[in-house]
């Protein structure tokens, strides 16, 4: 174990409370400005944006560094100054992943507000030790006394006012109180020593109070003596590890890695085994940048305790940990409001997305989403002053102006019992058989995921994979289509096949089953509600009652001073929303309201809310819920309350007398679930209205000769004379078992021999083939499209699936041309009918093929015979027979 000398300390604060004035109070206290900087000027050194300055807000954490002599040894202090706008929070919660220890500042004037509320959740929930700082206290009518009680009441008892000597008997017996060994020698007469007190403020159980003006400098250098006093320095080991607490990119569009050492040294060009990129190669750390604001200096190898941005590495994300860092993906704090962002009208939405997918990573609570259906890009925001800024940034990076739509209330789901979830997935060649048990958690708590399965059972590269899975997307629940949450998700049991199982038959039996346990469990919707703390003239006080009985709220007594009502509560967040409008308004603007996320709880209407999203689970085909068994040598869906029956897997909770009770299976009508053309027209037509230019289903095959074919009748409009055929080139490559096994050695040979096929089949045919190969996963990549002999080739660009580009094609194209599809993507094959485009599977695909090269031969071989005139062609037959005896 090896003692670092650098402490990483993070100032909170709620807006305007003076956080970043203390943060260059430290800098120009231990010399590192020269002279201090005013928000209010616009001439921090921290807040270096520009964005920041000319809003007087911090918008990104940033980072700065100052020396201390402590004793005989110097200790280095990494100060991390983050956003105090409740809009950018989740930035600020992503940094208390790597803090040592944290200041939170209070305004006196304000005293403790719903955002400090926030921040000691925050602060309580990842046990950091805490120092706190009263500022202000230059302002007329603040009290030491007075702030100090305001904090015990609302933050705690162990909140202890450390001003005062420490040694004295009042501050001894609140230090004693917070910790019981400590109380229990405290009453035997035993004083509460130095070490005592390091030790409580390091578990967080006591947290010093110091009061001062960090605009005036004064109470400042109180402050400093404080924190080298008590902060104690970190042990660290040999063992490689780190956290990863954000993604930027610096100016010239360099991606940035954001990490703390917690363990061994990184030097710059090391190779990180357990990163790799998208050709499956190890990443390697480039470049160590120390940052001071917005400028660096690049060193040779980091320490334990250091904090640092790494060049190089591509497939990392924030809360990630490496070596024996475990990752940290779930955060408090979440959006809750998600909106549409308004493109200019001839901006391709898809190249959009593609370019804040770059900003998505470095603020991954955004969560943007691009709908392929309704080609719409929506955002998850936390206010309109983000929105406000993400505009802002937009343009600056990409030039793009964007707007954004009426925004809407994110709702979760979850579930009330314990429920088991099965999923099989055995189309021909395919296998894999999951089990899951689904278990209602905490709130607040996220999802989970573990394992009590056996490997004897099922080995543990598979169930990897199947956390792996569950990890990896974002889970919908059957009620309004909602992400799920606070739930653990354990696998309990399941099967591969030694020969057919493959890494995708567990994704989709796993995704399968999860889907399968929400549709036979008892579901609840949750809405995020809001704490807030209201003031309101006492005239009005009848009127603002009713409101927030009218919103739902829950809501303790009003406490009367003078001419002004006071009142603490909460209430759900789509009821507030635009409240503090109608307070002004109805108190002519002596009203106010303050307010801070709590938490998700059960929706206050959810049979109203249900019925606005009008979600049907059986209807979303992106999520199924049924399980495809091998029958006859193809895929049936079984759907998912008769699946239970067809499980090859004896499920362990039937025979567990401790396991849950399951609930009863809620079986609706029946309904053929075959996988039959005519039930794809069904689903489509049920999901999207009547199909368009839908040919005669009952017409005959078409054969195929020299002569043009004869035209074939058809429902309503004809098809158009030229027609097109898009096949989905990697799907038919592992349909067809020749392609499959030369693709196994060189997937090259695979997609040579396909394209060789097709063009032998262009020959004959009368249809233009375009064949679509994936490359959405070459970073950088763009669309090629080429001409391979008779054929048109397209790879897709980076993010941008085969399927996407057959729907849009086939979309645009069949306003003017009859379009086919080859693909076995069930999913695909249903979108396909939206287009108006014909369905066809790889099997079919392959027996045209044959058909066609059967034709040509027999065509050869028909006018090979008649160019030859033979003296048998002549002679009658039975004369022919006598001849020659037959």
């Amino acid at each position: 174990m090896s003692k670092s000398n650098k402490l990483v300390i993070g100032i909170l604060a709620h807006v305007d409370a003076g956080k970043t004035t203390l943060s260059e109070a430290f800098l120009y206290k231990n010399n590192v400005i020269r002279n201090a900087g005013r928000v209010d000027k616009g001439n921090t050194y921290m807040d270096s944006d520009e964005m920041e300055r000319r809003r007087g807000i911090t918008i990104f954490s940033n980072e700065a560094r100052f020396t201390r002599s402590i004793g005989d040894s110097e200790r280095t202090y990494i100060l991390l100054d983050t956003p105090g706008h409740t809009d950018f929070s989740p930035e600020m919660e992503r940094t208390l992943n790597v803090l040592d220890y944290a200041i939170l500042v209070i305004s006196a004037p304000d005293g403790v507000t719903g955002q400090v509320r926030l921040l000691w959740k925050l602060i309580r929930h990842y046990k950091i030790p805490t120092f706190i700082f009263v500022n202000k206290m230059d302002q007329e009518g603040t009290d030491s006394v007075s702030s100090l009680e305001n904090i015990k009441q609302e933050l705690g008892p162990e909140c202890i006012d450390f001003s005062e000597d420490v040694f004295s008997d009042k501050i001894q017996e609140e230090l004693a109180v917070c910790d019981d060994s400590l109380l229990t020698g405290y009453l035997d007469g035993t004083a509460i020593t130095e070490e005592n007190i390091r030790r409580l403020i390091l578990n967080a159980k006591a947290f010093p109070v110091l009061f001062g003006s960090a605009l005036k400098m004064e109470g400042v250098d109180s402050l400093l003596e404080a924190l080298d006093r008590w902060a104690v320095e970190k042990q660290y080991g040999p063992d490689f590890g780190c956290r990863i607490y954000k993604i930027t990119h610096d100016s010239s569009g360099m991606r940035l890695t954001w990490i703390k050492l917690t363990g061994g040294r990184l030097k710059a060009k090391s190779v990180i085994e357990e990163l790799t990129d998208e050709n499956g190669k190890p990443e390697k750390a480039d470049q160590l940048r120390i940052y001071f604001a917005d400028k660096f200096t690049s060193v040779p190898e980091i320490f334990p305790g250091d904090i640092a941005a790494v060049t190089g590495l591509t497939s990392t994300h924030a809360g990630q940990g490496l070596g024996f860092e475990k990752s940290r993906e779930e955060s408090l704090l979440q959006p809750i409001m998600t909106a549409r962002l308004i493109l200019p009208a001839n901006e391709d939405p898809f190249r959009a997305y593609r370019s804040l997918l770059t900003l998505a990573e470095e603020e991954p609570s955004l969560n943007i989403l691009y709908d392929e259906e309704t080609k719409e890009l929506t955002a998850q925001v936390m206010g309109v002053v983000q929105k406000e800024i993400l505009q802002e940034l937009i343009f600056k990076r990409f030039n793009l102006k964007v707007g954004f739509g009426a925004t809407r209330i994110i709702y979760k789901e979850t579930i009330a019992a314990a429920v088991e979830g099965v999923g099989h997935f055995e189309p021909l060649r395919h296998y894999a058989e999951v089990h899951l048990l689904l278990e209602p958690a905490e709130r607040g708590s996220g999802l989970t995921f573990t394992s009590s399965c056996s490997t004897d059972i099922l080995a543990l590269n598979w169930q990897r994979l199947i956390l792996t899975h569950l990890e990896e997307r974002r889970h919908r629940g059957v009620l309004t289509g909602s992400e799920i949450t606070d739930m653990k998700i354990s696998i309990i049991t399941g099967r591969a096949h030694e020969k057919h199982t493959e890494g995708g038959d567990f994704r989709q039996a796993t995704y399968r089953a999860v889907r399968q346990g929400l549709m036979m469990a008892e579901s609840i919707l949750l809405e995020p509600y809001l704490d807030f703390s209201l003031d309101v003239p006492s005239e009005n006080l009848g009127r603002v009652l009713n409101d927030l009985d009218r919103m739902g709220a829950s809501f303790l007594p009003p406490d009367i001073e003078g001419e002004t009502a006071f009142i603490n509560g909460s209430a759900p967040a789509a009821s507030l929303s635009d409240y503090p409008e109608k307070l002004a308004e109805l108190s002519k603007g002596q009203g106010h309201i303050t307010c801070s996320l709590k938490g998700y709880e059960r929706c206050h209407n959810p049979d109203e809310v249900i019925a606005s999203f009008n979600y049907d689970p059986e209807l979303d085909m992106r999520n199924p819920s049924s399980s495809v068994f091998c029958s006859h040598g193809s895929g049936t869906i079984i759907p998912w309350y008769e699946v239970r029956d067809y499980m090859q897997v004896e499920s362990p909770l039937k025979s567990s007398e401790n396991g849950p009770a399951m609930p009863a299976v809620k079986r609706p009508a029946p309904r053929t679930m075959n996988v039959s053309e005519e039930e794809l027209i069904a689903i489509f037509e049920r999901t999207y209205g009547p199909i368009k230019n839908r040919s005669d289903n009952n017409k005959p095959r078409r054969t195929y000769n020299f002569s043009p074919p004869a035209k074939k009748p058809h429902k309503g409009k004809p098809r158009p004379e030229k027609e097109y055929l898009l096949v989905d080139g990697y799907n038919i490559i592992y349909s067809w078992e020749d392609l499959k096994k030369l693709s196994e050695d060189d997937i090259k040979a695979g997609r040579d021999k396909l394209m060789d096929i097709l063009s032998n089949y262009a020959g004959i045919s009368k249809e233009r083939i375009i064949l679509v190969f994936d490359a959405y996963k070459v970073p950088g990549g763009t669309e090629r499209i080429y001409k391979y002999h008779n054929i048109d080739v397209v790879f897709t660009a980076e993010a941008q699936t085969a399927d996407l580009y057959i729907e849009r094609t086939a979309h645009e194209l069949q306003k003017n041309y009859g379009v086919t599809v080859a693909t076995s993507d069930a999913v695909e094959q249903v979108i396909i009918y939206g287009s108006g485009a014909l369905r066809l599977s790889a099997r079919d695909l392959l027996e045209r093929v044959i058909n066609t090269e059967q034709e040509i031969r027999n065509e050869y071989l028909e006018n090979q015979r008649s160019d030859k005139n033979y003296m048998g062609d002549a002679i009658p037959g039975e004369v022919w027979d006598e001849l020659t005896g037959e």
